[in-house]
């Protein structure tokens, strides 16, 4: 009886062997076509350091999150430009300083091919040098400011917002008269990335104290601060004034942009907005090749208010197109904003028009909030 009970065990356990090999339970040794393959969308990355950094949606984190200190990749703005249809079709949004047939210096919005590498910044004053690869993109009448054969070498992005530019010898053929457009074009190109906030020049690798033709210092780095197209205006007394940055639109060959000049206006200490809205509607200066698109006799009502970075301005009804409809021209508000973001503490702009109870655009839509900077565009797409 007992052979025979053991005779049963060894038969239930060698049942059980073959049962649980049939649910795979000892499958340590697998063929090539049980294996799992990897997912579909796994990436061979030899970048050990940063496996793994990818956000919720299983998408690459922001360069400036995995970017040492000091380097390009720490120009956040990138991510703020990118959106979906410019993913899609693999270019970027970005404002180069360009300059006209007039020899301003403008801001135009450009769509560039989305780089390979994360060097945004390096990119886009690639696309400031003459003969380069922007040339086929100008629309008529601009041109890059940056001397042919430059070869922008490398960025560094220091921690006080300073970025140091470091580019080839063939930076500093340029005439004398040419530089201040240069400089002011790669400063107000870079500083539209909002974490970089004043450049420095570097040539092979040698800081360079000074603009190496004219002598335009740098000791301490160039910023939006030392203006652009700067206008001494007649009879204004340097010592009562102050410099402020206006917007003036302007009619190009194929569409309307806008030109910032950089001169000293006479400033009421207690209402500084009120004094760059009246030059504003007072116009460029007549030795100046632009034109004022705003109405003669257009003036504010009351003074200006600011709370909570909204700067609320009420004109006369002279500041409309159509003072029927109430519709105020698209270029004369985005010049007011334009000019009046530039201000410190100044984030949107209402405009209202006395006897009026809505300001309407271009297209017939009121404007039921705030204008930002962001909301008008320095120049249409190319």
């Amino acid at each position: 009886m007992r052979v025979d009970w053991m005779k049963k065990s060894v038969g239930l356990v060698l049942l059980s062997i073959v049962l649980l090999a049939g649910c795979n339970v000892f499958e340590g040794e697998q063929t090539l076509d049980q294996i799992d393959a990897p997912p579909e969308d796994a990436k061979v990355t030899d970048d050990i350091e940063n496996v793994g950094e990818t956000d919720e949606a299983g998408e690459d984190l922001d360069e400036s999150e995995g970017a040492e200190e000091g380097t390009e990749e720490e120009t956040d703005a990138e991510a703020d430009d990118e959106t979906e249809g410019e993913e899609a079709s693999g270019t970027l949004s970005h404002v180069l300083y360009l300059m006209d047939q007039n020899g301003l210096v403008v801001p135009q919005e450009m769509e560039l091919p989305a780089p390979a590498s994360k060097e945004v910044a390096k990119q886009v004053l690639q696309y400031l040098v003459q003969d380069g690869p922007v040339t086929a993109m100008l629309p008529s009448g601009f041109q890059a400011v940056l001397p042919a054969g430059t070869e922008i070498i490398d960025l560094n992005l220091e921690e006080d917002g300073t970025m140091v530019v470091n580019v080839s010898e063939e930076f500093a053929n340029y005439q004398a008269e040419d530089e201040d457009k240069i400089i002011e074009s790669m400063t107000h190109t870079l500083t539209e990335f909002k974490n970089v906030d004043r450049v420095k020049l570097w040539i092979n690798g040698e800081e360079q104290q000074t603009m190496p033709v004219n002598g335009t210092p740098l000791t301490q780095g160039y910023s939006r601060d030392e203006g652009i197209n700067v206008h001494q205006a007649t009879g204004i007394d340097l010592m009562e004034s102050e410099a402020a940055t206006l917007y003036f639109p302007m009619q190009g060959d194929e569409m309307v942009y806008f030109v910032p000049v950089t001169q000293h206006i006479e400033m009421d200490q207690d209402q500084t907005e009120q004094s760059i809205v009246q030059a504003l509607m007072e116009g460029p200066a007549f030795d100046l090749p632009l034109e004022n698109y705003i109405n003669h006799g257009s003036e504010l009502t009351a003074a200006p208010t600011l709370d909570d970075g909204t700067l609320s301005l009420t004109f006369n009804e002279n500041i409309l197109s159509n003072s029927e409809k109430g519709v105020i021209a698209d270029e004369v508000l985005q010049s007011i904003v334009l000019t009046l973001t530039e201000q410190e503490g100044v984030q949107a702009v209402q405009v209202s028009v006395e006897d009026h109870q809505e300001v309407i655009n271009e297209e017939g839509q009121p404007y039921t909030e705030p204008v930002t900077r962001e909301m008008v565009t320095p120049a249409k797409s190319i």
